[in-house]
């Protein structure tokens, strides 16, 4: 049935890995459609590229009404990642697309970006590499992560995922989720917060929440405000969570000591103000981007394609 299909892959880092590519093409399908520009499609230039595919493996461009009304050949989306907050999911369910994705395979590559963020800072391991760069030696070693209290917002595989990678740090680990999952908690000595609990009483606080309507900025003044001076906060999830205008803030007037983030809510970021802050890491939303997630990241979504195919 699929060597009747025209299947497209929007993402880059996909259309970047000649194996992927290789496995897809192999399938027989009529088309296959990569990002030969290699960049974040605009939405015009997603609908353009969408026009041509029945099937399309989707990253982190945004699939909204306006895309879907306008590329009505589509019927499956695959994606490429975790999260569906880039896609307007209930509208797919009312143009009869299918939406495939499997949770959790990218976590190890996002949980272990997250735990060097935390060593990075703790450490002064950021700040005293780029003064050296720059012929300032600061011999500042910072403090230890053994035995801190990190607050993590949201525990889901990612979440989860990092309380494994803490326990010989032997730290005092506090969480928060929607999810009721108490006996997990007790099984990990893990104490349950609010929100407000862990801003208040945590050194380290770890964001892996998907970006909701109730989560849009709940990182803004009146949180980072209740921090203390010598607390970090890491973002690997979405960015959104964080309003950036107001970490600017925190981080110029010593609100807080040092934070880092790998999602945006505009990608590249456009505030370099923001970006050259000293005490602030930002990546380029490379958290789920080892060699080993890329790879795990696109099988799943191939294999995700042909055994619904195969189903029907």
């Amino acid at each position: 049935m699929i060597n009747n299909l025209n299947i497209g892959v929007t993402t880059v880092a996909f259309s970047k890995n000649l194996t992927l590519i290789n496995k897809l093409k192999d399938l027989g399908f009529k088309n296959v459609y990569i990002n030969e520009a290699q960049k974040r499609f605009t939405e015009d230039e997603l609908i353009i590229f969408l026009n041509k595919c029945d099937i399309a493996i989707i990253g982190l461009d945004k699939i909204t009404n306006e895309v879907l009304r306008k590329v009505p050949n589509l019927k499956v989306i695959s994606k490429y990642g975790v999260g569906l907050d880039n896609i307007d999911v209930e509208e797919c369910n009312k143009r009869n697309v299918k939406i495939l994705h499997t949770q959790g395979i990218n976590k190890r590559s996002v949980s272990e970006l997250s735990l060097a963020f935390i060593l990075m800072l703790l450490r002064n391991v950021y700040t005293t590499s780029n003064n050296l760069k720059n012929g300032i030696w600061n011999k500042n070693g910072g403090t230890q992560l053994s035995s801190k209290t990190i607050g993590i917002i949201g525990v889901g595989n990612i979440g989860k995922d990092l309380i494994t990678l803490l326990q010989p740090f032997n730290c005092n680990i506090l969480v928060n989720d929607i999810i009721n999952q108490d006996l997990y908690y007790s099984k990990n000595n893990l104490l349950k917060k609010s929100k407000e609990e862990i801003f208040k009483e945590a050194d380290i606080i770890s964001i892996h929440t998907p970006l909701t309507s109730d989560l849009k900025y709940f990182i803004d003044k009146n949180t980072l405000s209740l921090m203390k001076p010598n607390a970090i906060i890491i973002n690997t999830a979405r960015g959104g969570l964080i309003k950036q205008s107001d970490l600017k803030w925190a981080l110029k007037n010593n609100i807080i000591a040092g934070a880092a983030i790998d999602a945006y809510e505009i990608e590249p970021p456009d505030d370099k103000e923001l970006i050259e802050i000293p005490n602030l890491i930002t990546t380029p939303h490379i958290g789920g981007n080892s060699a080993e997630a890329v790879e795990i990241m696109g099988i799943v979504s191939i294999d995700n394609i042909l055994n619904y195919y195969k189903q029907r």
